[in-house]
């Protein structure tokens, strides 16, 4: 039987908990204008600024989805020693995040995508990045700051946008140093380090990754060879534990041998950025209090698509996503055992 009795209760749980976000951070800078002609220079919009804006992004928007399920987000990660470095530190104390975790280094760049919008449309983005593995003082500086962090934990999420803050050597020190104390993990992957998590107790790619990095294809539709790439990432990874996004239709997870599809709720779609972090993010709080992975699943789901309604990578809304799970009976569907 399930510690928590009903859905009120497990977000009450949620307050108490302390999640350790470790991973690739990013700004997401935004400039929103008015297009009404195109350029005589170029055959391009011309675009009037109507306003600025930058947000956390990358696993610092999972840290400021964490926050706003209610539970204690540490930030751990390796930024620049630079203007955007200082920007990034800057938005982590208006959100009142803790920046102990951070690591400037004067060798990197702090990653920062610039998008520009016109009329509810993303005309370009322009990425300023370093890709490339920590350099060996960075890494043992990340460590440190990991493991002292590690000691106020309840679970870890492992966010990896492929901007260098992990390794095959740091990841697999990361997953043992949480393993030995019981500390449960779960991955945000991405494509270079793929297969590297082994031992991560919950393993979250979406469906191109999971094709990526198994390099297998197969059409979407073919759910028995879906489910077999899924079977050969269990058996590479060392993890029964998957949880799979599939876009428009919705998740599955597979625990063991046991698995579910979830589908997705139709939603009004404006921006699909940020909701993987939304997931992730859920999915981390669920996995620390112990829930059933289709309940996991089916909370995560709702949270990420209700995210997709916003323009932007924004945050999950605590509220709306507790209303939407109580008129969807998520719990009772999900959680309750019989005696």
């Amino acid at each position: 039987m399930n510690q928590h009795t009903n859905l009120e209760d497990l977000f009450s749980a949620f307050d108490r908990l302390t999640v350790l976000i470790v991973g690739d951070v990013m700004i997401d800078s935004y400039l929103w204008g008015k297009s009404t002609r195109i350029s005589p220079e170029a055959p391009v919009p011309i675009v009037n600024v109507v306003k600025r804006e930058k947000r956390l992004g990358g696993a610092a928007n999972v840290a400021l989805n964490v926050q706003a399920m209610g539970a204690t987000p540490l930030l751990c990660s390796v930024i620049g020693d630079d203007p955007d470095g200082g920007d990034f530190l800057r938005l982590m104390e208006e959100r009142n995040l803790s920046t102990e975790g951070i690591v400037q280094s004067p060798e990197r760049m702090t990653t920062i995508k610039h998008r520009i919008i016109a009329g509810g449309q993303q005309l370009l983005r322009v990425d300023a990045e370093i890709e490339h593995n920590l350099a060996d003082y960075e890494e043992r500086r990340l460590e440190e700051h990991y493991l002292k962090l590690l000691e106020r934990a309840d679970v870890i999420v492992f966010e990896d946008y492929d901007k260098g803050v992990f390794s095959e050597q740091n990841i697999a020190r990361f997953i043992e140093l949480a393993n030995e104390r019981g500390i449960p993990s779960v991955v945000d992957p991405k494509k270079k380090n793929f297969l590297s998590y082994k031992g991560c107790t919950l393993f979250k790619p979406n469906l191109k990754e999971l094709k990526e990095g198994l390099k297998v294809d197969f059409p979407d539709e073919n759910l028995p060879a879906f489910e077999e790439a899924v079977a050969q990432l269990q058996t590479k990874l060392a993890t029964g534990q998957v949880l799979v996004t599939l876009s428009e239709r919705g998740v599955f997870v597979a625990d063991g041998e046991k698995t579910t599809y979830i589908p997705a709720h139709r939603r009004a779609i404006s921006d699909v950025s940020g909701a993987g972090d939304t997931v992730i993010s859920i999915a981390a709080l669920c996995m620390a209090l112990k829930t059933s992975l289709p309940f996991m699943a089916g909370l995560s789901n709702l949270g990420g698509g209700l995210v997709c309604e916003q323009v932007g990578v924004v945050p999950v809304d605590r509220n709306r996503l507790f209303q939407e799970a109580k008129v969807n009976r998520l719990y009772e569907t999900h959680e309750h055992r019989t005696a």
